[in-house]
């Protein structure tokens, strides 16, 4: 059986329903969003999964603990620590039958959503009015152009995919199906990767709250299911 890659984007925020800027700042699920990483949860729940990674930020993390909730495997997301000191050695689970029962989750700031610089906590609606429309456009779908002090897509793809590269592709090529939990920026860029898009057609990628994209991975190539 071939590998299986899932790519899911977290449950809407607190700031995606007020239509704010996120980025970087650490906002948790909205109860719409509560609901749709459970909904998630279910399209997946008889899907064996090895292993998770995920983004350091809030709203990913309560997704993965709401998707898996009623994981059929009935095994429980536990964070590690890896290189965090006391928290990584005092954390460490001595039975075999508990560690099978768990999925071990690795996060990774690299995953984190695109940073928006000076325009985080500002309403969108507002700052189109602020800049013009085609200014703020141009912030948040170009492929190049970076909102002020923030990333624009082609910066954020220069840390998240490496990290894919390096980290979770062998994991895949172990034969482990995987699930990555993050946001829609960190997450397009893998997507471009993957599914071989062109800037201009990157630019124009939607990946929706609660959704989810899935490969199965065969010797290096990348085969979407429908």
């Amino acid at each position: 059986m071939l590998a299986k890659l899932i790519l899911m984007r977290h449950g809407q925020s607190v700031w995606n329903k007020e239509n704010l800027f996120t980025g970087w700042v650490d906002i948790p699920l909205s109860e719409e969003g509560i609901r749709e990483a459970v909904e998630v949860g279910k399209k997946i729940k008889k899907v064996p999964i090895d292993t998770i990674f995920t983004s350091s930020l809030a709203r990913a993390h309560m997704t993965v603990f709401y998707a898996f909730l009623h994981h059929a495997s009935g095994k429980i997301p536990i964070f590690k620590h890896a290189g965090e000191g006391k928290l990584e050695q005092w954390s460490k689970i001595y039975s075999e039958e508990t560690l099978r029962k768990q999925i071990p989750v690795y996060t990774a700031w690299e995953l984190n959503e695109r940073m928006y610089g000076a325009l985080q906590g500002l309403n969108k609606e507002e700052t189109a009015k602020k800049f013009g429309a085609d200014q703020v456009h141009k912030w948040r779908r170009s492929y190049d152009v970076a909102p002020p002090e923030g990333e624009s897509l082609s910066m954020t793809i220069a840390r998240t995919l490496p990290y894919f590269q390096k980290q979770i592709v062998p994991r895949l090529e172990k034969g482990e199906n995987v699930c990555v939990v993050a946001h829609g920026n960190s997450l397009r860029g893998i997507v471009m990767h993957l599914d071989g898009l062109t800037k201009e057609e990157v630019v124009n990628l939607e990946i929706s709250t609660g959704q989810i994209i899935c490969y199965q991975y065969d010797q290096g190539r990348w085969i979407k299911e429908a």
